[in-house]
């Protein structure tokens, strides 16, 4: 028979709070983790030191994987908290039948540690850029969700060459976009400004609209002469990148992409959405020049002690084993980089995501990039082939709100085609730790 579980009270846990034989486990979606303030609590984010367990993934056979994923161990003393006390408890059981003899359960983070601004608490800086299919849904169904104020919106599904990913569902209301219309396939770089506002215009997009763009992820298959037009998720993100490039003031992406509408429940369409375009994007293209770094600056960020490349690549990669991709030849990797594991190879980005595509929790992701020398005092440019995982991992430090960091648009695509740019294979003679993430 499973023992009852502890409660302890707000100060006990208070006390604890930097103490690392300790580990507080926050249960709520990844959104309220983040900083959305979905019930009724006084202040948004987490307890200080807390890391995020949602509900939702006790589902997942392998929930004790991500357990120890995020380094919490048997020898820890577990405290869980949460929004709804039988979902603490059932949580608090699943610890101690995995193993974990010393479990807590916190009842009071929403009546007491909300509403106490002396107790810690953390929040991602741009939690609102990141949205909940919740959040979504209300605005899909004509209401007004939190920290939106505005009168006109697109819902964007992206795609590369693959429609049929939209066309077998999608998001209510939601018009697709290739991601074609936004890089040119001759450099996999962003297109020139003047094909932006055509594209912008034509899917019926205006500096002052407020676009959310989501993915999906459809298993992505190195065999397949076109990889990456079952990584939806991640070309969302790179045409996020591109919209705040261009000049678009309000881009959000909905975490976990059409896999977290999904999983809700909520309804799927199969209608082919027509695009409203409209005839004046409202901005000189580009807004935002500094969030794109092209070869000459990249050459420059190498020379200087006050900036970092930054491969977000697969260690193959990195080693110059494979190129990553059926359509570039040279393998290698940019002398001076800095060294950031995205996952297994070109169209995934297993490192920087939970198991269900949601992004994952940015202390994690922070602690990993600080102990390699990526740091936010830092200008970053971060790059991989041909730009979608150099913007996912872009997208982590902006919502970070990390002050300098860019794309490197060019990538190794563009840094590799010329004959005369150095570069490197082979395990590097300094320290990586390519298991980093």
């Amino acid at each position: 028979m499973v023992k009852v579980v502890k409660e302890i009270s707000t100060k006990e846990l208070s006390e604890i709070l930097d103490d690392p034989a300790k580990k507080i486990i926050d249960i709520r979606p990844v959104d309220s983790y983040n900083g959305w303030q979905f019930n009724n609590e006084s202040r948004g984010g987490h307890v200080k030191g807390a890391k995020n367990m949602p509900f939702k993934w006790t589902n997942y056979i392998d929930w004790i994987e991500m357990v120890r994923l995020k380094q919490i161990l048997p020898e820890h003393e577990i405290v869980v908290y949460g929004y709804n006390t039988d979902e603490i408890d059932i949580v608090a059981r699943r610890f101690i039948t995995s193993g974990y003899s010393k479990v807590s359960a916190y009842h009071h983070f929403i009546d007491e540690w909300t509403t106490d601004p002396v107790l810690p608490m953390h929040k991602l800086k741009r939690f609102s850029n990141l949205v909940s299919p919740n959040w979504l849904k209300t605005l899909v169904s004509g209401g007004a969700p939190p920290l939106y104020n505005n009168n006109k919106f697109v819902i964007v599904h992206s795609h590369y060459r693959n429609r049929d990913a939209y066309l077998t569902g999608h998001i209510p209301g939601a018009i697709d976009m290739d991601t074609l219309e936004l890089e040119a396939p001759d450099t996999w770089n962003r297109r020139p400004p003047a094909e932006l506002k055509i594209a912008l215009e034509r899917h019926g997009i205006t500096s002052d609209t407020t676009v959310i763009m989501y993915g999906k992820f459809m298993h992505p298959d190195n065999d397949d002469p076109f990889p990456g037009s079952a990584a939806g998720d991640i070309g969302a993100i790179r045409c996020a990148f591109i919209l705040l490039y261009a000049g678009v003031k309000d881009v959000r992406v909905l975490n976990g992409g059409f896999q977290s509408w999904t999983d809700e429940g909520f309804e799927v369409s199969f209608t082919d959405e027509p695009k409203k375009p409209v005839s004046e994007f409202g901005a000189t293209i580009p807004q935002r020049p500094e969030l794109a770094v092209d070869t000459p600056a990249a050459k420059e960020m190498l020379r200087s002690v006050d900036s970092e490349l930054v491969c977000v690549r697969s260690w193959p990669e990195y080693i110059g084993e494979v190129s990553g991709y059926n359509y570039i030849e040279p393998r290698g990797r940019i002398p001076g980089a800095v060294f950031a594991d995205c996952g297994s190879d070109a169209y995934h980005m297993e490192n920087y995501r939970n198991f269900d595509h949601t992004i994952r929790e940015f202390h994690e992701v922070h602690d990993i990039w600080t102990n390699n020398g990526i740091t936010p005092e830092k200008h970053l440019a971060f790059y991989c082939g041909t730009g979608w995982r150099g913007s996912e991992a872009w997208f982590n430090a902006w919502l970070m709100g990390w002050p300098r960091v860019s794309v490197y648009d060019g990538g190794w695509f563009e840094w590799s085609s010329d004959p005369a740019n150095p570069f490197e294979t082979g395990v590097p003679n300094g320290p990586v730790d390519h298991k980093q993430v």
